[in-house]
């Protein structure tokens, strides 16, 4: 029997994914679930693309790395324009449900505390938060001691000729990343210097605003829905996600701007 579309897609089990769990159940509950669940898959590729990426970098092969950052750029930007579908779920429409999702929390997802990781902001006690033997706490203890981008991104200049410190290129990959002003004095000489090499910065500095266009985003998304509430799973809401705001993933790339 030929392969179909629906079998390869698995289509069937897909569209038996979303199980609202409320009385009727409330409309809006089915949205609230595909969007999330759309998420979850998006942020399954962002991982794959930054996988990718890394690889890229070490074989210092720069035009599909521009490639790999720009689809990963355009995904975030999906990522954002989702919230606009998100928010016509109105405060009184969520709250109909919101009891059903009891300690269920978008503040769980362990892919994006995994992309995070991946971008260089880790935390010791995040893996934690998972059961012992869990897909999520596994992966998090993988990716805490792994290598970063940025850690990929400066063998990559290496390997294009600037002699990173080699502090920085042989660090403990699962401390958060800091500033570096001997990073900083490369790259300024990269953007000045070096078109090629200063176009993946670039690029590097674009996924980053495009994070922080999500938190902000999100943040705001969360303000509107549940104003000051505690957030479901117990955390604190719109609080705890506007102490993420305006923090950059790669501190290097933003102190140059006013040194170039």
């Amino acid at each position: 029997m030929a392969l179909t579309y629906w079998d390869y897609l698995k289509i069937d089990e897909l569209l038996a994914l979303q199980q609202p769990l409320s009385d009727g159940p409330e409309h809006d509950e089915t949205l609230f679930i595909v969007i999330h669940q759309v998420y979850e898959l998006w942020f399954k590729e962002v991982i794959h693309e930054l996988d990718y990426l890394q690889t890229l970098l070490a074989r210092n092969d720069t035009p599909p790395a521009l490639h790999t950052l720009k689809r990963i750029l355009t995904i975030l930007k999906t990522l954002v324009a989702q919230i606009d579908v998100l928010e016509t779920i109105t405060p009184l429409n969520f709250l109909s449900f919101r009891d059903r999702l009891e300690s269920g929390s978008g503040f769980q997802s362990y892919q994006f505390r995994e992309l995070e990781f991946m971008l260089g902001a880790k935390r010791a006690d995040a893996a934690g938060r998972y059961p012992e033997g869990s897909v999520g706490r596994r992966r998090l203890e993988l990716r805490y001691r792994q290598p970063t981008v940025w850690d990929a991104f400066l063998r990559y200049l290496d390997a294009n000729g600037y002699r990173v410190q080699e502090d920085l290129t042989e660090r403990d990959v699962t401390l958060p990343l800091q500033p570096s002003p001997s990073t900083q004095r490369i790259l300024i000489e990269v953007y000045r210097t070096n078109p090629t090499v200063s176009a993946i910065c670039e690029r590097f500095v674009d996924l980053d605003e495009g994070l922080q266009e999500w938190r902000y985003r999100h943040v705001k998304m969360v303000e509107r829905t549940i104003g000051t509430r505690t957030g479901t799973g117990g955390s604190t809401g719109a609080e705890y996600l506007r102490a993420t705001l305006f923090t950059p993933v790669f501190p290097d790339l933003w102190a140059i701007r006013s040194e170039l």
